[in-house]
């Protein structure tokens, strides 16, 4: 790409403050993601340009970030440092952001945040939890494709993580969490599900068994579902590939749960306004410290 800006990254205006005040500094992996980095850095623009109080740490190679240095505002510039060598995840685990954004590939990005961050204690797979519409409200789905083949401690783990994020994020004091299979009846799927089930049924949560794929979307039997990554992510990207038929403006990203920083993966084909939410997602969960509040509720 060079240094050359293209005609769509003209400088953009000075922004007015309409957001949530108080400084978010957020890593934006600039390879991340199928258009990288064309798209990438639209998103980045575009989070700047909507959020007076959003910095952004740039990573990855100088031309793309040569890229957006350019076409932001001058008065603006400073709002916005690179980092030409490691990963989003190190600038985070070396103080120099808040939380990280990344389109890139899911396992990569999942890695280096563990390595980078470490893992809250037992916590041995962090999960990728997203937050649906539903035709109830809002709805917390996890795994999303961390982890493709958990055993039934690992699901038993990420129900108390996405029972205490959904009671962060969504206010609830006893979020119902269910077991997504083929039916509701008990004893219902195949074997990692039957023992996951035995498991939650023991645990300090407000288990409501097994639930299906058509409760996801309606809501109204349960605020988290729980299911392994490879299932989660396939229902996911269907769901999300309907609401876009539907001209929505979801955030259409996921948060990863259990490791010791804020981790934010948007889609590989994530475009710029895609991205542009998760990095404005990424500064509301370091704003009202939702991680924090995550992290204690399953101490």
């Amino acid at each position: 790409m060079g240094r050359v800006v293209p005609e769509q990254w003209r400088p953009t205006g000075v922004p007015a403050p309409h957001r949530e005040p108080g400084t978010a500094r957020i890593a934006v992996d600039l390879l991340g993601g199928d258009h990288a980095p064309a798209v990438v850095v639209d998103g980045a623009l575009r989070a700047v340009d909507d959020d007076p109080s959003l910095h952004l740490t740039l990573v990855g190679p100088a031309e793309a970030a040569d890229a957006v240095l350019a076409a932001v505002h001058p008065a603006q510039r400073h709002r916005l440092t690179t980092v030409l060598g490691g990963t989003a995840a190190e600038a985070v685990a070396a103080g120099r952001a808040d939380a990280l954004v990344s389109a890139g590939d899911t396992a990569v990005t999942v890695l280096s945040a563990a390595r980078a961050l470490g893992r809250w204690p037992g916590v041995r797979r962090p999960p990728l939890a997203a937050v649906l519409p539903t035709a109830a409200g809002r709805l917390v789905l996890l795994d999303v494709g961390s982890t493709v083949d958990p055993d039934e401690q690992t699901l038993a783990t990420h129900a108390r993580l996405g029972a205490a994020y959904a009671a962060a994020i969504h206010d609830l004091p006893e979020p119902r969490v269910g077991l997504l299979t083929i039916g509701t009846e008990r004893g219902k799927g195949d074997q990692l599900r039957r023992a996951a089930a035995r498991l939650l049924e023991d645990l300090p949560l407000r288990y409501v068994g097994l639930v299906e794929g058509s409760d996801v979307v309606l809501g109204a039997a349960a605020d988290v579902v729980v299911t392994d990554g490879f299932t989660g992510n396939v229902l996911l990207k269907a769901l999300e590939a309907a609401h876009v038929a539907k001209n929505t403006d979801e955030t259409r990203a996921a948060v990863l749960l259990g490791v010791g920083g804020i981790v934010v993966v948007c889609h590989g084909a994530a475009t710029g306004p895609d991205l542009a939410r998760g990095i404005a997602f990424a500064a509301d969960l370091h704003r009202h410290r939702r991680i924090d509040v995550v992290q204690r509720g399953i101490a």
